[in-house]
This record gives structure tokens, C-alpha cells and sequence, in this order.
């Protein structure tokens, strides 16, 4: 029995024991579970069901499985609209705060007033202070549940703080030591709270080489910062270096997640968290992008429009216009994921913008030249032809050319005026691509026509 069928037959026990009442066999076995595998469980269940889980279960036991359970869950809201509003508050404020402030931004301000509202004053005050971080921060994304201690004690009391404030804390492996304002001053280990001598002062085993990262740091620079150290978790500090929170590895994970579906989104064109929308709701989505690149479509049709006289001069040519414009968009396309992963990276970001032109300068025309003169062979030999070859490889390296410097370029430029790169997405890309290829075809191939009409 593979694991999939065993986790099945465990779900439908569960469920026979729930339906039954039988209410200490079902908390038994579902809080033997992971909290992932309750998570998965729960999301199986009808409404009548999820009922008797808010009764069979405490506040704080489904807090630990909505801390698992993704904020972008579609069902979410309606869980939580099932809850009794004091359960739900009670579940809030027993989640990491993190994990709370992510599932609150999801609802309304009147929802979110409420379930605040039934907190006691210094929990909802905890979260407040989160909630009014921009979004994508690294306030936004940091938890306040985290381990500090003062320089000026000794290890021995350091191992009591740490005891009693450990089950609250989301790491324990990392210990930031502060000085009696609350200032950043460095980072000392779980190993080496163990290991050292209890009446050694902290100050004297601290690392005060700590990587920290500003509140307002965009979180895909902190998932930077992560990937580089390989860190479990980071302080979070402000203007005046006094530590605020802590970003942790689980949390960057689902910004790189989120970041990820963002980028492929936008080369897309389209949500790619559609996956499980209905319809009218997936076209809504998507008819935007395809009716505004419809009318750039259409500048493309009334440019071919007016080269109508040509075409019907050397009909030939209309069967290579959808060969240019498709290996110019593909090669532009090409360029765009490059130029949006490049981007992701902060040393690639520092590099000279006119470095970058020329790169992709270069590397359009041996791209353009080698696929040009693929292209000028097969329509010579094929057409026998040679000045026909000449202006069709001519006209392909020179749309592949312009779409490989568009495709990188356009995403640079919006990076650099604040905005999303990926937002330049492919088929925006192939689309201006069309539109440049058939100008630069029909123009090579009007100054040569007197050498292949007929």
C-alpha cells in the first residue's frame, strides 16, 4: 500500500469517528497527524462536518493547522465565516502572528474590525502593528514571535529566557542580542548557549558580524539575502537599528513561490492561480491582455494592409511573413525570460545599462545571422532563388535582432521606473514583434523587387 492509500484510508477513519462522536478517538487521531496532513484532511471535509471539528476542537489545536493552510486558499473566508467570531479571534491570536496578519489582509476591513475587536487589547495591539506594513515588505512578511537577549547577562540567564519563551517562538536556533534600547547587536547560537560556560557574559560570545534586513526591504530582496547566506531566518530592524522581528526560511519559501507564479504570470500573460476558477471568472481574467493585444494585432494586419501592392506584385512573399514574425517573436521571447531572471538577481541589476544593450546587440546579430543564413540557403535552393534568399535571411536577422534587444530591454527599462519586469509579458513581446518584423520585411524586400518579381 503506497503512502497516498494509506493517508486515504486514515482520512476515511477519521471521518467515520467524527460522524460517530466518538470525540476522543477523532482528537487522538487527528492530532497524531502533521499539521500539513490536517490541513489536508480538513479541506476535504462538507460544511456539516467542519462543524464538528469547531467542536471537537480547541481554538488553539486548528490555529497550529491555519498556520499551514495557505492565506490565498479561496475557501478561506468561508471557513472562516463558518467559526463562531470569538473562535475565530481566538484562533488568530493562537497562530503565529505572521500566519494571522496574512489570513486578516485576505478579508474586509469590517471582518477584519471585528475579529480584532474581540481580541484582548495587547494581542490585537501585536497585530496591528504588522497589518499597517506595506505589502510584499519585510515587515509585512516578518513574525514578532522570536528570541532576543540583552548583552549584559550571562549565559546561564540567557537558557531561562530562552526556555520560557521557546514554545512561543517560531526559531529558537538563532538568538539576537540586544543592548537595554533594543538596538541590533549581534547573533549568538543555540550550540553556543550550550556549549559555553553558564556564567560567561553574552557579550563576550556574541557575533556581531549579523546580517540584518530594513522593515521596508521589498521581500524579494530578502529572499535574495536568504538565498545567499543560507539562512534560516533574519532579523528585521528599523531606522534606528532596534530589532522589530524576524523573516524565517518557511516564509521566504512562499514569497520564492509566489514570486515564481508572479514571473510566469506575467511572461504568460495570464494568472496562472486561475487553476481552479470557474469559467467567467478565468475569462474575466484573462480578456483584459487578449483584447488589448488584439488591437495591437490589428496594427500589425493594417501594416501588411498597406503593403498590399507589393505582396500582390511577388505573392511569394506572403508565405514567409508568419516564419519571420513567429521565429522573431520566439527569439524575443527567449530574451524576455532571460532579461526577467537576470533581474531577480541583484549583482545582474547593478550591471551598466549600456553593457547590457550591447550584449544583446551582439547576441541578436550571431542569433539573427546564423538562423538568417539557415533560412537564405533552404529558400535559394528551394526557389532557386538567391536574391529571394538573400531578402528573406536579411529581413530574419534583422527581426531577430530588434525583438532580442525588445525583449530585454523593455523589462531593464520598467525595473528601472519601479515597476513589475515580468508585467512585459510574451505575448506582449511576440505581439510587438510581429508588428516590427513585417515593417523591417516589407521594407528589405521592396528595395530588391525588380530581382525576384516573376
Amino acid at each position: 500500500m503506497d503512502e497516498t492509500q494509506e493517508l486515504e484510508e486514515r482520512f476515511a477513519q477519521l471521518i467515520k469517528e467524527l460522524e460517530g462522536n466518538n470525540i476522543q478517538q477523532f482528537r487522538e487521531a487527528f492530532l497524531e497527524m502533521h499539521i500539513y496532513e490536517q490541513g489536508q484532511f480538513y479541506q476535504t471535509l462538507e460544511k456539516k462536518q467542519r462543524h464538528l471539528v469547531y467542536t471537537y476542537l480547541s481554538p488553539k489545536e486548528l490555529a497550529d493547522m491555519f498556520d499551514v493552510l495557505e492565506e490565498d486558499n479561496e475557501n478561506i473566508q468561508d471557513y472562516l465565516d463558518e467559526m463562531r467570531p470569538s473562535y475565530v479571534s481566538q484562533m488568530l491570536v493562537e497562530m503565529y502572528t505572521d500566519n494571522a496578519v496574512d489570513l486578516l489582509n485576505t478579508l474586509d476591513k469590517k471582518q477584519m474590525a471585528k475579529y480584532l475587536s474581540l481580541m484582548k487589547h495587547d494581542d490585537a495591539a501585536e497585530i496591528k502593528e504588522l497589518l499597517h506594513y506595506e505589502d510584499e515588505t519585510a515587515g509585512a512578511i516578518m513574525t514578532t514571535e522570536f528570541v532576543a537577549i540583552v548583552a549584559d547577562q550571562t549565559v546561564r540567564s540567557a537558557m531561562y529566557v530562552l526556555k520560557k519563551v521557546a514554545l512561543s517562538a517560531e526559531t529558537i536556533y538563532y538568538t539576537y542580542v540586544v543592548d537595554q534600547k533594543n538596538r541590533l547587536l549581534g547573533v549568538i547560537s543555540l550550540r553556543d548557549l550550550i556549549v559555553n560556560d553558564e556564567d560567561e557574559m553574552i557579550s563576550d560570545l556574541l557575533n556581531d558580524r549579523v546580517i540584518s534586513v530594513h522593515v521596508g526591504d521589498d521581500q524579494e530582496d530578502v529572499a535574495q539575502t536568504f538565498r545567499d547566506y543560507d539562512f534560516l531566518a533574519l532579523p528585521v530592524t528599523d531606522y534606528e537599528d532596534q530589532l522589530l522581528g524576524i523573516v524565517t526560511v518557511d516564509d521566504i519559501i512562499d514569497v520564492i513561490d509566489d514570486e515564481a507564479a508572479s514571473d510566469y504570470s506575467g511572461l504568460a500573460g495570464v494568472n496562472v492561480d486561475e487553476v481552479n476558477a470557474s469559467p467567467f471568472k478565468a475569462a474575466a481574467k484573462r480578456l483584459p491582455w487578449l483584447i488589448t493585444l488584439l488591437f495591437l494585432g490589428m496594427a500589425t494586419a493594417s501594416l501588411i494592409n498597406r503593403y498590399e501592392l507589393l505582396v500582390s506584385k511577388a505573392s511569394i512573399l506572403a508565405a514567409f511573413i508568419t516564419l519571420i514574425t513567429g521565429t522573431a517573436g520566439n527569439a524575443g521571447t527567449q530574451s524576455l525570460a532571460v532579461a526577467v531572471r537576470r533581474l531577480a538577481f541583484k549583482d545582474d541589476r547593478k550591471k551598466n545599462f549600456l553593457h547590457t544593450v550591447v550584449v544583446e546587440i551582439f547576441t541578436g546579430l550571431v542569433t539573427g545571422f546564423v538562423t538568417g543564413i539557415t533560412i537564405f540557403l533552404i529558400v535559394w535552393f528551394w526557389q532557386k532563388n538567391p536574391i529571394l534568399g538573400f531578402v528573406i535571411g536579411f529581413a530574419m536577422m534583422c527581426a531577430i535582432t530588434v525583438a532580442n534587444l525588445a525583449g530585454s530591454l523593455i523589462p531593464t527599462l520598467m525595473d528601472k521606473l519601479g515597476f513589475d519586469p515580468a508585467v512585459a509579458s510574451g505575448p506582449f513581446i511576440t505581439t510587438l514583434s510581429d508588428l516590427t518584423s513585417v515593417l523591417i520585411y516589407f521594407n528589405i524586400a521592396s528595395l530588391f523587387m525588380g530581382y525576384f518579381i516573376n
